[in-house]
């Protein structure tokens, strides 16, 4: 995690000190939108621990493809990228699901 102590508690005190890369479930699916249009979904990144921004951003540089970050905790990609995604995500630590 990174040094985010915007509450004031002592580092040791706070509550999302357990939680890993690792112990984060990711999802990746695919939704199809108007016109066939294809939409990779991934949830399951704790906005808290993890700067969602800053991996959207990888994420759609590698896949070279446009995307958001929907209600701060969705990442959406446009297109079909399970596969690439997850071998990314894999790679930065994260534990993954393909829907």
């Amino acid at each position: 995690m990174k040094d985010k102590n915007f509450t004031g508690v002592p580092k040791e005190l706070q509550p999302w000190e357990g939680f890993t890369r690792e112990s984060q479930v990711v999802k990746i699916a695919v939704d199809k939108r108007r016109y066939g249009k294809t939409v990779t979904i991934i949830e399951g990144i704790d906005p808290k621990a993890e700067d969602i921004y800053e991996i959207a951003k990888s994420l759609k540089k590698k896949v070279a493809s446009g995307g958001t970050v929907k209600d701060g905790k969705t990442i959406e990609l446009q297109g079909d990228h399970r596969e690439t995604a997850r071998k990314l995500l894999e790679d930065l630590g994260f534990s993954t699901e393909v829907h």
